[in-house]
């Protein structure tokens, strides 16, 4: 009995660990390499609080979809379709998405995942480490 509840234990720690691309996410916060060496200082934090958002209604996402093909564009308010959405395929490797190209299949991204939950995906470019994009999933 006690294997059978350890085989349970360690069958549900290995589901919650792969969680999946598959779905749409929308950035939510996106940091450069100037931005992540940057420290701000107190003054700062407290007035980014209280500035509010500067950005306009627009969202950029990104499709994952189970046959290892995507999307990626930008919604703006009062719009159905989103603009300049460019496909892509992609392939997952360890912590890896490798970006190809549609027609070629040539990879032309490559992101390393930090973090992936079921509401939640962290990733940054494999040759700057210091570039992170944060996702929210919203389907």
């Amino acid at each position: 009995m006690k294997l059978l509840g350890l085989l349970t234990l360690l069958f549900a720690g290995t589901v919650a660990q792969s969680q999946s691309l598959v779905g749409t996410w929308q950035l939510v916060d996106e940091k450069t390499c100037f931005e992540s060496q940057m420290e701000e200082s107190e003054t700062e934090k407290e007035l980014r609080k209280d500035m509010g958002s500067s950005k306009s209604a627009v969202a950029r996402l990104l499709r994952f979809d189970k046959n290892g093909t995507g999307e990626e564009g930008i919604f703006v308010t009062g719009k159905k379709k989103g603009s300049a959405m460019t496909a892509f395929r992609y392939r997952v490797n360890g912590r890896s998405i490798q970006l190809l190209d549609r027609k070629s299949g040539i990879m032309t991204q490559e992101l390393i995942i930090d973090d992936l939950s079921a509401t939640s995906l962290s990733v940054h470019l494999a040759s700057k480490d210091c570039e992170t994009k944060a996702f929210s999933r919203i389907k």
